[in-house]
């Protein structure tokens, strides 16, 4: 059994006051928006674990493809020595396991640390991975990515911090500037950032991938209602919003809403707030962003990082990224 080292940086009382500061902050501005982590409590995994699985959510499926074809390329492309491994927002880490795998069949995978808010879910990944990869220092952060890089581990050997899933594309510009300057600090020079991204392509594409027919993109906007509810004692009914997503073709953006269809008053009790609803009125539940290759290499240039190899699937509709911290 290999080492198993877990760094606590928050706990549940942290994530909760986040979530109870955050939601207050939401519901009083003008327009109201809420945190996007509202989206993968509860039942909100389950939900887009479901997504992921329709038709018309390409982002999984192409990206998953590059990895799992590309898996050695990026093992290469990364140097000759030995890596240690962070995915951050790890969840099971079956995103990275096809690079994991290259970089243990080649005898170079000498750590693994998944970095994500659930411990409960890090310290599973552990053990299920200490016997994959018996030889490997596996470790985990329970922490939040834009809040806690000065804890990433340090074996003195080539790091190779991975962000996959499209999650980048999450932030605002604002946010995502700060990420990548955040994560440069962190770095040394040589280590390398693995980034995943949905380019732009067909806006029709794109759409349907937010409107799914089957609903479950709708049902899974409708969820972060619930959460508020269950969490903090809100008595929002979900049938009286309806999932809208537009696209911004300005921004190459996304952007996730929910509709009221009726005037209505909702009280959440957790934080003593009473809201007034208009019919029409909407809550701002999320963006996501698709980038332009050149675009997101300045992005990442402009940060301290030099652009190195990029891998799409057959498509084009999603890419994966390697940069060197210089």
């Amino acid at each position: 059994m290999p080492a198993l080292e877990l760094r606590i940086c928050l706990d549940e009382s942290d994530l909760a006051a986040a979530l109870r500061l955050d939601a207050r902050r939401g519901l009083t501005s003008h327009p109201k928006y809420l945190p996007m982590r509202l989206h993968y409590g509860g039942r909100g995994s389950a939900l887009f674990g479901e997504l992921t699985r329709q038709p018309e959510y390409y982002q999984t499926r192409s990206e998953r493809a590059i990895l799992r074809d590309r898996a050695g390329e990026i093992a290469a492309a990364v140097g000759p020595a030995g890596v240690s491994v962070v995915e951050l927002g790890a969840g099971r880490a079956e995103k990275i396991r096809p690079v994991l795998d290259a970089l243990h069949g080649q005898g170079r995978l000498d750590a693994f640390w998944p970095f994500d808010v659930a411990a409960g879910e890090v310290r599973d990944v552990l053990l299920e991975l200490a016997t994959a990869y018996p030889d490997a220092y596996l470790g985990g952060i329970v922490g939040d990515f834009t809040l806690h890089l000065a804890h990433l581990p340090d074996h003195r050997d080539t790091r190779l911090v991975a962000f996959l899933g499209g999650t980048f594309g999450n932030f605002t510009g604002l946010e995502r500037g700060q990420f990548l300057r955040d994560l440069r600090e962190a770095l040394r020079p040589g280590d390398r950032f693995l980034l995943g991204a949905d380019l732009v392509k067909d806006p029709e594409v794109i759409l349907a991938s937010y409107n799914d027919a089957a609903g479950v993109t709708a049902e899974f906007n409708l969820n972060v209602l619930y959460e508020l509810n269950h969490r903090l004692g809100a008595d929002f009914e979900p049938d009286n919003f309806e999932h809208i997503a537009l696209w911004d073709s300005d921004t190459a953006t996304v952007d996730m809403r929910l509709r009221a269809l009726k005037p209505m008053k909702v009280d959440v009790a957790g934080l003593g707030l009473g809201l007034d609803f208009s019919a029409g009125e909407e809550i701002h539940t999320g963006i996501s962003t698709k980038f332009h290759r050149g675009e997101l290499e300045n992005q990442l240039q402009a940060a301290g990082f030099e652009p190195a190899r990029c891998w799409t699937d057959e498509r084009d509709y999603m890419g994966v990224f390697l940069a060197e911290a210089v």
